[in-house]
């Protein structure tokens, strides 16, 4: 016999369903009437626990950054080096792509004109923190010599995540993980990581 459902595991629920509609239809495109059809619930019951989509929206891009960071921090904690670490953040988008969804924080930046104020920050505070990130990889790999790149390492992290996300939004539009990640090869290749 299961446990009762509890007020916090019905907002999980909730988060879990808006989730997958953000990351396989874009925030535009879903409703509290999708969610509240595949939950079985009255749409009241979700502006309980989230009363406007905005508030919604900000508390995915949260779960999502805060799960993102902490699989960036478990990259940290493996031990590996520069080279390593970065074919590791490559492989989060490919697991992504893999699931037929898309980078949660990259489809809202594709509506990023039509979000709420709250949501673009939290949404630009999720691209600063993986720029941080790889910035410190990056200089990581210059200082020791296994990563060559001409630049500024903020550059090449800002490169790397803009190409990154496009090439996930290609690939997916040919419904072909292989175009995401020829590219991202091409990119470290670029950087001095082989295959």
């Amino acid at each position: 016999m299961g446990r009762p459902s509890t007020s916090q595991d019905t907002a999980g629920r909730i988060l879990d369903i808006a989730g997958q509609l953000l990351q396989t239809r874009g925030y535009n495109a879903f409703s509290y009437a999708d969610i509240a059809q595949s939950l079985h619930v009255t749409k009241a019951s979700l502006h309980y626990h989230f009363p406007t989509k905005a508030e919604l929206g900000k508390r995915l891009i949260e779960r999502y950054k805060y799960a993102f960071l902490e699989s960036l921090a478990e990259i940290d904690r493996s031990g590996a080096g520069a080279r390593e670490k970065l074919k590791h953040y490559v492989g989060l988008y490919v697991d992504v792509l893999r699931d037929d969804r898309m980078c949660l924080c990259g489809m809202l930046a594709a509506e990023c004109a039509t979000l709420p104020k709250p949501m673009k920050t939290e949404l630009k505070q999720f691209f600063d923190d993986n720029e941080r990130w790889l910035v410190a990889v990056l200089e990581q790999g210059r200082s020791d010599k296994t990563l060559r790149f001409n630049g500024a390492p903020r550059d090449v992290a800002r490169l790397l995540v803009g190409s990154l996300e496009g090439a996930m939004m290609l690939a997916r539009s040919y419904d072909d993980v292989t175009r995401f990640q020829a590219t991202a090869d091409h990119l470290l290749t670029g950087i001095g990581i082989g295959n």
